[in-house]
Formats: C-alpha cells, structure tokens, sequence
C-alpha cells in the first residue's frame, strides 16, 4: 500500500514570541515494513538534523525573530508492506524498553488486570498471543471515546476514567506489558483508516516478544501495521510526539493540527513527481 501524508501543525500567540524552540520527529525512516518514497519537511527559522537518543530522525527548528505564530509542515509518500514485516534490530537493548515513566506507571488496579495475562509457568514469559489477549480485552475494558484525556494523562488517570483515546491504550499497554517483563515502547506514526481522510496523526505500541518488536494498535484492534506510517518510537509520548518546544513570551497559545492520509496508486505518484 502506497500512502500519501500531508501533516500541518499551525501555532498562534496571543502575544509576541521572542524566541522559539520546536522539537520535531516528523521524518519516517524505512524499516523492513516501510520505503519511504520521497518526503519533506517545511519549517520556519534554523533547522538542525540529529538522531535522538532511540535512533529516531530529531530535527531541531530554531526561531529567534519575534513571531505570533509558526506553521510546521510535513509531505511525503512512502510504501508499507502487505505482510507483518517486526523490526528486529537492537540498536539499543530491548531492556531499556523495561523501564517506566510517570505517564506509564501502572495503578494497582492496572496490575490486577494485568495479572490475568501471566503465563501458567513463573519460568514463561508470556508470548505475542497473550499480547493479542491483553489487546483485546483492554480496548474491551477502555473504549475509545475522545474529550475524556489529555496530553497529560497518565495510564493510570485513563485506567481510572474507563475511555481514552490512542495515546492512553498505548500507554496502558506499555504499562502493562513492562509489568509482565516485557519491553514495550510508545510508537507515533499515522494510519490509514479505510477513508479519504484521517484528521489526526496516529499512536500505538510495539513490544519486544519472540526476538522482535511486533506492533499492537489498541484503538483499531490491530495486531498488523500495514496501514501504518511510523514516525517515531520512545518510553512514552513525551519522547516520540511528533511536535514539542519551548518559547519565550506569547502568552496563550492555540495549536491548529490536521494529518490527511490517503492512499494513492502508482500513477498519482507519477503524476506528482512531475510537476
């Protein structure tokens, strides 16, 4: 499947801004299941390229010019594989995945829940499709239903409420998958939702089980990604969102997201590098 991006982030200040910082990880990578096509990313000011610390494209946008708002943009097309294609590569060791967070702490009450997707034998760790289970039952136990979290929300605030939305399943997930001693890692990315258009970026989670990370998407109730753009992976949201900064002065600020995702054929993409 091809799929065509276009991801624009839009900042308005109620006041002047003196000094901008933007952390951006909105370049895809190719991986075993996904070529990236071609891409390109749009942003005001000074841009730096880095790697950040789990190996992820990091480009760092710097304004330093007084502004009352900044539109970040980003375009490309890439290919996702029809089969399940884990990524299997150690970069780092899957153990840092164990550790948690503040936002993927687990609540006794996450434990508990937990608990029930434990192997029979204390030597077993519990394999993919115990994970496919715990998916299940956790969309079961926390139906999608947006308006109900926020950014802040930890996994064990959305365990409590009983609804949330991508970012929380994926949170509650990792939380609970670490718990049984298996590395789990926050993934951001986009989906293709079966429509023309998907109007927000997507989140999901990627576990380390039979010497690979497979990927387990809680809100669609998914155990396959070949509808999926991965952008970024980390601990948590904080380091794998596709957008986070800092600035100087502004006072409030109002942030306008769209991402479309369609899914286009050979000719289209013809048609577009031509022009």
């Amino acid at each position: 499947m091809k799929l065509s991006i276009d991801h624009v982030t839009d900042f308005t200040y109620d006041t002047e801004v003196t000094h901008s910082i933007q952390y951006l990880r909105l370049t895809p990578q190719a991986s075993a299941g996904q070529q990236i096509l071609q891409w390109h990313l749009d942003a005001p000011g000074s841009v730096h390229r880095t790697l950040d610390t789990y190996g992820n494209i990091l480009h760092v946008c710097t304004v330093e010019q007084p502004h009352q708002g900044i539109t970040i943009r980003a375009q490309g097309t890439a290919e996702i594989g029809e089969d399940e294609q884990p990524e299997r590569e150690n970069r780092i060791p899957p153990e840092v995945f164990l550790r948690t967070s503040p936002l993927t702490e687990p609540s006794d009450a996450m434990r508990e829940f937990a608990r029930g997707f434990r192997p029979a034998s204390a030597q077993a760790q519990a394999g993919r499709h115990q994970l496919i289970e715990l998916m299940s039952a956790l969309l079961e136990r926390i139906p999608y239903r947006s308006g109900m979290t926020h950014a802040e929300s930890s996994a064990a605030d959305a365990f409590a409420q009983g609804f949330g939305v991508c970012q929380d399943h994926s949170h509650i997930f990792i939380a609970c998958c670490r718990w049984l001693g298996i590395p789990a890692r926050y993934v951001s990315g986009y989906v293709h939702a079966g429509d023309d258009q998907h109007i927000a970026s997507h989140a999901w989670a990627e576990a380390w089980v039979e010497d690979a990370w497979y990927s387990f998407d809680v809100s669609n109730g998914l155990s396959t990604t070949n509808h999926h753009l991965k952008l970024a992976h980390g601990i948590d949201y904080l380091d794998a969102s596709p957008v986070r900064g800092i600035r100087w002065g502004g006072g409030a600020e109002s942030m306008r997201a769209y991402a479309l995702v369609d899914q286009v054929d050979r000719r289209t993409m013809e048609e577009q590098a031509q022009q």
